[in-house]
C-alpha cells in the first residue's frame, strides 16, 4: 500500500471552508501539498500556501486539526493519502497561483465536488458544527 503525504490548511469563515481548483482539474482540494525531503509539517504548510494562494501563514498560530485518510482521487486503488490538518491566520490577500486556477468558498452541500479525503474532513467539520449546509 502506498500512503501520499500531505498536510493542509482548514480556514473557515462564516459556516464555509477555503478550498482549491488546480488547472486542469474537476475537484476541489483543500490548500497544501507534500512536503520536501526534511520539512516540518510547518515549513510545508507556510511554503506550500505562499506559493499558492500568495498569502504568508502565521507561524505562531498553527493549530493541529487532524489527520485523515482515504483513497487518493485519481490514483490506483489501494493509494491513500494521509492528510494532515491545521489552521492558522494569515496575512495578505487571498489569490491563485502556481497551479491554482481558482479560490473557493465552499459548503457542505459542495461535498461531492471534492477529493475522497476532502470528503472525510467535510463530515468531520460538519458533524463539529463547523460546516455549512
Amino acid at each position: 500500500m502506498h500512503v501520499i503525504d500531505k498536510v493542509a490548511w482548514l480556514h473557515l469563515h462564516q459556516g464555509k471552508v477555503l478550498s482549491t481548483r488546480s488547472h486542469g482539474k474537476n475537484r476541489y482540494y483543500f490548500p497544501g501539498g507534500k512536503r520536501e525531503p526534511g520539512e516540518t509539517d510547518a515549513q510545508t504548510l507556510i511554503r506550500e500556501i505562499r506559493e499558492e494562494l500568495t498569502v504568508e501563514l502565521e507561524p505562531g498560530s498553527l493549530r493541529y486539526i487532524g489527520t485523515f485518510e482515504a483513497q487518493a482521487h485519481g490514483h490506483a486503488a489501494g493509494v491513500l493519502v494521509r492528510m494532515i490538518c491545521y489552521a492558522a491566520r494569515y496575512e495578505g490577500v487571498l489569490q491563485p497561483a502556481a497551479e491554482i486556477a481558482e479560490v473557493v468558498w465552499l459548503t457542505y452541500q459542495h461535498r461531492p465536488q471534492v477529493s475522497p479525503v476532502d470528503q472525510l474532513i467535510f463530515d468531520w467539520l460538519q458533524a463539529q458544527g463547523q460546516l455549512a449546509d
